[in-house]
This record gives structure tokens, C-alpha cells and sequence, in this order.
């Protein structure tokens, strides 16, 4: 079984990137596909190609929980894929794979069929150790895995009907995502694009370029910046980080585009939401007709210069989980992503979050503290978007990027050994601990962005903490690096080393199923070098 692990999993991921050709299928009768028992469900069927007598068939309804790292070189037209002590390397129109430095020959040359990349059935067979059984009658293909001790290993037949196409990742796939964010043009589009349907594209498109050569395997794109969206709503208008206006109809429909260009490369697309951040701004009359602060005044409490949708109002709270589950039945997205924007931080004793009339208006638990009460609005919508997500797309991922420190050990004896001016509950009012331990989430990504040599908030002390809370749970845990603090003079980071540093600190501790890296930008200008660092990282690990 290990040897046919390490080999599928290389070997599947290539071909969900591999760039398209322009081979066409022979027509005929569709053929199923059936794994261990279970139908595969694929938006491209498998074909004959008559000439060659070759069953032809889509990987990617077979790979999708299983990663390697992956290297493209445009230059060579080649694929390096390098998977524990083994390697691989694919040539674009080669009949041959070479192998551990070993040329194997392939029946015919991978290619491409509406965007999805199709290998010949007799090399799956023979290079994954798989058992096929061809039944021409009944057009049906049979695929057997089995482990080592000869029992059948049953993979679960991923969901149908625009289900979300990778899960999060598997046992033995190590997360390894970047956050892309859209508000204010941070990471993508850039403004120079406004209204720009091809720049836009190719900026994505180099966007991916790069950060998959760096060993990226999950990108986390901000959707809904600000009450708004970057794909056609009936909820919410057109973000204006897309051409300048809001509301304003860019033109295309750019995550159906996205979705379709990370999935072409055998990356993960997780949607991300700003759940309660109606604008970064507090002037209503710019925003359009149907934008939640103007078609829902009640909702919206102004603080710091920003509105906020109240989260104490339970149609408020429906109505972002409406919004967002728009993109969930839509879209072909492999999970939903919400970043830590609840409450907002920064209230003093002169200037509050107005929500007292809330209060005692949307109490039904009659709760006394209102610090409590604002901890309970969180859980509810927390738990009820879960529910939504998984009763809708089973194998999607649904995960959450708190702030990095839970609470203090000063204020609570089970926090962290740390002294942070904020944290997720008391300041934030994000009860995370809930979320792990009722299993609301799939996954949570605490935003752990200081040095391991930042005294009030260490690295190490925050990862091992995080690390204990999900021991016995089924949440993943992920940690958020911040790639943007290199090179600043924050306490730490005056080497790219202090990223790498993190990486290998994560790989000690068993409970951290990988990396997510704030932002892309922030890589891609490679402060300190951290480009060469990490791909180096990635390559070798």
C-alpha cells in the first residue's frame, strides 16, 4: 500500500495540471467507472480511442484527496513531481514517463478533452497498482485498489451534482494554501485592471504561475470582500474591487473563471467570505440600492469609519449564510473560508459597538453579560452555516481563520502563555474552542503572525497550544503564517528563515496538518528572498 500511495499520488495530481492539448475523442456509448464498488461521478466520461484500442480515462475522479509537490517548467514543457525518495518527470507530447531516472513507456501521450486531462486506462493500471477489468458489453471499467495485506481499501466515491471537487486534505497531503485578497485590490485584480476582462484573467493566471512554483496547493480567495460579490448574485451586488464601481457588472463572471483555472493545475479553490463587514467605508450613498446598507439600514452598526452588519440580528445572520450558500450550490468550489471578522476590535469605554438595543431585543436565553450574549450570536451562525455547507456538498471543507491567540493564560489558566492586546474571545468574541470541540468546522487556521523569538506571543508556545485544542477532535489544524512581516522591523523577521523556521516546527508537531500564507502579494515580492527559500522547502519536504 505505501508503495501504491506513493506512486498514485504524484501521478494523479500531474494529470489534473497538465496543460491542454488538442486530441479529440472518439464518439461512443458512455462508459461508467466503478472504484471498489462505488460509481465515480466525472464531468468528462472515459472513451475508446479506436485506433489504439486504448481505454482512455479522467484521473481527477480519482486524485482528489491526494497531492504531491509539483513543479511545471514552461520553458521544457516538463513536469517534476516529487513524492517522499521518489520522482517522476513527464515531458508534454513524450510516450514515456521517466521513473526514478528509469524510462516507462505510456500506450498513448496524455491529453486533453474539454479542459480535463485524460491517460490511458493500461498505464493507470500498471504504474498506481490498480486492478482493472474492462467489460466491453457493459461499457463499464472496474478499478480494485488493495493494501498490503490483499483486503480491499474502499475510497469514497466523491458527491455528484456540483459537489465541491476536493475535500480537504488528506491524511497524507500536507496543506500548503495562500490567502487571495481581493479588498482594496490587495492581491487581485489590481486596480489598473478595472474593466478589464483580459487583464484581469492573465493577472489570475500569473498569480497561480507563481505561487504553484513555490509548491502552493490551495489557494483561498476572498469572494465577498465587503458585503459584495465577485461572481453574478441575486443577494448582493458587484464588488467594486472588480471595476471600480460598485454594483457595476464587470463583464464576466470571475469565479467560474477562477474555479476553472486553479482546478486545471490540480489546486484547490476555497471561497473565501468576510462574513459581517458590510464596507470599509461608512458612506451608504455610494454603495448601490440592493447593497445591505442601504436595503437593510436596521442591520448596520458604523464603527471606526466602517460599517458593520450587526451580528446579534438573527435575519442579518441568515441572510449572510443565505448569501454565502449561493456560492456553495453554484459553484464548484472544494470548501467555504471565513476569515475573523465578527465583531470588531477596538472598543473603548467612549467609543462602543452600538448593539445594545439589540441586546435586549434578540435575547431569547435572557443572557446576562453581553459578552456572552455577542459569544452566542457567533456559535449560532458558526454552526448553522456548517450545517448548511455539509448538508449541501458532504466532502466540502469549512474552515475558519480566527485571530492567533484564543485567550490569555492571565485571564483564562487554560489559554496560552501569552500577553497579547487582543484575542479571539474576549475581543473578537469568537468562542473557537466551542467551534473544535462540537466539531462545527473542519478546519481552523489561527492567524499566527509573530516570530519564534516574539516574547509576548512565541510561535512555537501559540502552535503547541492550538495543537492540544484539536488533539482528539477531527478539526484539522492549519496555521496562518505572515509572510508580509519579513523584512520589517518587528522583533524576528529579519530573515526569510524565520518562515522556514515555522514550517519545519509545524512538521515536529503531529497535530499541524499544514500551512496557509498571508498574502500572495506578500510572496510573490519576495521580501528577503523567501521565494527561493520556501520552493527549496517544498521540493525537499
Amino acid at each position: 500500500m505505501k508503495f501504491l500511495r506513493a506512486w498514485m499520488i504524484p501521478l494523479l495530481i500531474l494529470m489534473l495540471i497538465w496543460p491542454g492539448g488538442s486530441a479529440k475523442a472518439e464518439s461512443g456509448d458512455q462508459i461508467t467507472i466503478f472504484l471498489d464498488g462505488s460509481i465515480l461521478q466525472s464531468d468528462t466520461p472515459p472513451y475508446v480511442k479506436a485506433k489504439e484500442n486504448v481505454t482512455m480515462v479522467p484521473l481527477r475522479i480519482i486524485s482528489e484527496s491526494l497531492g504531491a509537490h509539483v513543479t511545471w517548467s514552461s520553458t521544457a514543457k516538463s513536469a517534476t513531481i516529487q513524492k517522499e525518495e521518489h520522482e517522476l518527470i513527464l515531458v508534454m507530447g513524450s510516450n514515456t514517463a521517466r521513473v526514478d531516472g528509469n524510462d516507462i513507456a505510456l500506450d498513448v501521450s496524455v491529453e486533453n478533452i474539454n479542459g480535463r486531462t485524460m491517460v490511458p486506462l493500461r498505464f493507470v493500471s500498471e504504474q498506481l497498482g490498480l486492478s482493472v477489468i474492462w467489460n466491453s458489453a457493459a461499457k463499464t471499467i472496474t478499478l480494485t485498489t488493495e493494501s498490503s495485506n490483499g483486503d480491499t481499501v474502499v475510497l469514497p466515491p466523491q458527491p455528484g451534482s456540483g459537489a465541491g471537487t476536493v475535500t480537504s486534505p488528506s491524511a497524507d497531503q500536507e496543506m500548503r494554501g495562500v490567502w487571495i485578497s481581493s479588498v482594496s485590490n490587495l492581491d487581485w485584480p489590481s486596480k489598473a485592471s478595472y474593466g478589464q476582462i483580459e487583464q484581469q484573467k492573465q493577472e489570475y493566471i500569473q498569480l497561480l504561475d507563481e505561487v504553484e512554483a513555490m509548491g502552493i496547493n490551495a489557494v483561498f480567495v476572498q469572494v465577498r470582500p465587503a458585503a459584495d460579490s465577485l461572481y453574478p448574485s441575486k443577494l448582493v451586488p458587484w464588488s467594486t474591487y472588480l471595476t471600480g464601481a460598485a454594483g457595476k457588472d464587470p463583464g464576466y463572471d470571475p469565479l467560474a473563471f477562477m474555479i476553472e483555472e486553479t482546478h486545471r493545475r490540480g489546486i484547490q479553490f476555497h471561497a473565501w467570505f468576510n462574513p459581517f463587514r458590510a464596507s470599509t467605508g461608512s458612506d451608504a450613498s455610494k454603495l448601490p440600492d440592493n447593497h445591505v446598507a442601504n436595503a437593510h439600514k436596521d442591520w448596520i452598526v458604523t464603527f471606526g469609519g466602517k460599517m458593520y452588519i450587526n451580528p446579534g440580528i438573527p435575519a442579518a445572520r441568515s441572510h449572510i449564510i443565505e448569501a454565502i450558500m449561493e456560492v456553495v450550490n453554484g459553484y464548484d468550489i472544494d470548501g467555504v473560508h471565513l476569515d475573523d471578522y465578527f465583531y470588531p476590535t477596538g472598543e473603548t469605554t467612549k467609543s462602543k459597538f452600538n448593539d445594545d438595543a439589540t441586546f435586549k431585543q434578540y435575547n431569547p436565553s435572557k443572557i446576562s453579560n453581553k459578552g456572552d450574549w455577542r459569544r452566542s450570536n457567533i456559535n449560532s451562525f458558526v454552526q448553522e452555516l456548517g450545517e448548511a455547507v455539509h448538508q449541501v456538498k458532504p466532502g466540502a471543507a469549512y474552515g475558519i481563520s480566527p485571530f492567533g491567540v484564543w485567550r490569555n493564560k492571565s485571564n483564562d489558566l487554560t489559554g496560552s502563555d501569552t500577553k497579547a492586546g487582543i484575542t479571539a474571545y474576549d475581543s473578537t468574541y469568537a468562542d473557537v474552542r466551542a467551534w473544535i470541540k462540537h466539531e462545527w468546522i473542519d478546519y481552523v487556521v489561527p492567524q499566527i503572525y509573530w516570530s519564534m523569538s516574539r516574547q509576548e506571543a512565541r510561535y512555537d508556545i501559540l502552535a503547541d497550544w492550538w495543537a492540544n485544542e484539536v488533539r482528539g477532535t477531527r478539526v484539522k489544524l492549519y496555521i496562518g503564517h505572515a509572510p508580509y512581516k519579513l523584512a520589517t522591523p518587528e522583533i524576528g523577521w529579519d530573515s526569510a528563515e524565520e518562515i522556514i523556521s515555522q514550517l519545519e516546527y509545524n512538521r515536529s508537531n503531529s497535530g499541524i496538518s499544514g500551512s496557509i500564507f498571508f498574502s500572495a502579494k506578500d510572496l510573490r515580492r519576495n521580501p528577503l528572498g523567501i521565494i527561493q527559500r520556501l520552493t527549496d522547502y517544498y521540493r525537499t519536504h
